[in-house]
């Protein structure tokens, strides 16, 4: 496995800090192994192994954890008086209270606290609960190009169109990597999605009808990157003798987003400077879930594309919306503090009629940070000051 340098860098600073430091993810994306890698840096730097716990509340040792009391007896018994130690708790969202014990630990402990989770609501609910302002999150998502071609042992000078299609159509779920035939990649990948939505979803949410919450997501997948609205995904309904109220409908949205299988972008008013609450358009944290859901619909190589690069914007710690300008849209603004960046992307800039469409976006933006139209296109296609660049060379760039 390969050493999550993109993530460990972002987190390092704070591995002796009071803070909590939470790395939230989507099952299986590697967010133990991201934990181990730490542990590693840990000893490395002088640290003993006594002075580390590892709690994985997957495995059935620790079943018996079944609340904060029970959570803080266990680490209470553990804790060596007198010096630092580090408490990492993996996938510790179905410890009941769990949360109450973690401020127990931070106030009263010299310790420093990692946990991982595979449900959004960990940071809108739980700790945002108990914990406001005493924890800082880390977004963990599955293999990004780079790190692709980092495990295959391919140069990124030497990666190639077809190493980038098999990304595209397969996606960069860790233990994909382990699988050489397309069939074994799939039954994978099934598994994965089974799990996602049996355990976060279904158990964790309560849902009751799950052929519609199928149904819902087999329609995220078949429509990435597109604008989301009520109306169209009831008339796709409908076309399947299906009827939906809007409020079930956001209803299992929500605990869709909650689960991490897909992301939502919110549209923002660039002119305004403000985010808006309508027209959300929603992406797959993985591609390699979308090939297995997508059940006969036809989706544009585009919609793909835009997909990864909103995918490794996320992993480049930007906050990612869509764009609203007065006369249309961009397809991403990039926020990352101060810094700012929108793009564009297409598959190819065929002809002149898709230049000026897409360098056009930006004749409303009156603000001079960078902007950029992404394609397959190797000609460098560059004016006016907006940057055109390859996909695959702005995957695999450093940053």
């Amino acid at each position: 496995m390969i050493k999550r340098e993109l993530y460990l860098s972002k987190i390092r600073p704070f591995y002796n800090s009071d803070l909590i430091k939470v790395l939230i993810g989507i099952r299986r994306c590697g967010k133990s192994v991201i934990l181990r890698q730490i542990m590693e840096d840990l000893i490395a730097s002088g640290n003993k192994r006594e002075q580390i716990i590892y709690t994985n509340f997957e495995d059935l040792e620790y079943a018996k954890i079944q609340n904060e009391l029970d959570l803080h007896q266990y680490i209470k018994t553990r804790v060596i008086e007198n010096q630092k130690t580090y408490l990492f708790f993996d996938e510790i969202q179905d410890v009941k209270n769990f949360e109450k014990a973690i401020n127990s630990f931070r106030a009263t402990m010299n310790v420093s606290i990692f946990i991982t989770g595979s449900n959004g609501k960990l940071l809108s609910g739980e700790l945002a609960t108990h914990l406001s302002g005493r924890y800082i999150s880390f977004r963990i998502m599955p293999f990004c190009f780079r790190e692709v071609c980092a495990i295959r042992g391919i140069d990124a000078s030497q990666a190639s169109e077809n190493d980038f299609m098999d990304y595209l159509t397969w996606g960069g779920m860790p233990q994909r990597f382990q699988f050489s035939s397309d069939e074994e990649t799939k039954v994978y990948l099934n598994d994965l999605y089974s799990s996602v939505v049996l355990r976060d979803i279904i158990q964790r949410s309560k849902i009751k009808d799950v052929d519609l919450l199928n149904r819902i997501i087999e329609y995220l997948a078949a429509t990435p990157s597109q604008i989301f609205s009520a109306v169209s995904i009831s008339g796709y309904f409908e076309s399947v003798n299906r009827k939906i109220s809007t409020e079930t409908l956001y209803n299992y949205l929500e605990h869709i987003i909650a689960s991490l299988i897909f992301s939502k972008a919110g549209r923002y008013d660039i002119r305004g400077k403000r985010i808006l609450t309508k027209m959300d358009k929603y992406y797959l944290t993985d591609l390699g879930l979308g090939k297995i859901k997508n059940t006969g619909f036809k989706i544009e190589l585009g919609a793909l594309l835009e997909n990864i690069v909103y995918n490794e914007l996320l992993v480049r710690g930007y906050e990612v919306y869509v764009g609203k300008t007065v006369k249309g849209e961009i397809d991403f603004l990039a926020i990352n503090g101060d810094k700012k960046e929108y793009f564009q992307v297409a598959y190819l800039l065929a002809d002149d009629s898709v230049i000026q469409r897409e360098f056009s976006a930006y004749q409303d933006v009156q603000d001079n940070y960078p902007k950029y139209v992404l394609s397959m296109d190797r000609f460098d296609f560059s004016r006016d000051g907006i940057i055109h660049k390859n996909i695959i060379d702005f995957l695999l760039e450093s940053y």
